[in-house]
């Protein structure tokens, strides 16, 4: 995506996040408010991705993970519980998904072990027969 269409977008999605927020207050947003407030948005999302690169290459990675999401938002306490909250969901789920995969393998191998005991019997009294 280039530059030009990720600036549009964010753009967008604060024009729409404004006409929200004037629909519920009953107040209005004028153009150069909205434009404003995407600038805003869109140097601070800038800032906030050098930042979790320089965490990251900080601690010798060059993938950025949870817990520089977490140092970032360091800041901001509800931000934090909530990153850490939907962080800890994932885990729990990433988790239960390799359980119930790890189970499914056992019972598949279990399904061809049993398959090869029926076999080895049945190549034996084919052996037998052809001596």
């Amino acid at each position: 995506m280039s530059l030009e269409r990720l600036k549009a977008a964010v753009h967008y999605t604060v024009g729409c996040l404004c006409q929200e927020v004037a629909e519920e207050k009953g107040i209005e947003f004028s153009k150069q408010t909205i434009a404003a407030v995407s600038e805003i948005t869109f140097s601070q999302c800038e800032i906030f991705a050098k930042d979790l690169e320089m965490f990251a290459r900080h601690a010798k990675r060059s993938t950025i993970n949870t817990e520089d999401v977490k140092l970032l938002a360091r800041r901001s306490r509800s931000l934090l519980n909530y990153i850490t909250q939907k962080s800890e969901e994932l885990a729990s789920s990433n988790q239960e998904q390799k359980e119930k995969k790890r189970k499914k393998n056992m019972a598949a191998s279990k399904g061809r072990k049993t398959s090869e005991a029926q076999v080895q019997p049945m190549m034996a009294v084919s052996e037998e027969l052809n001596t």
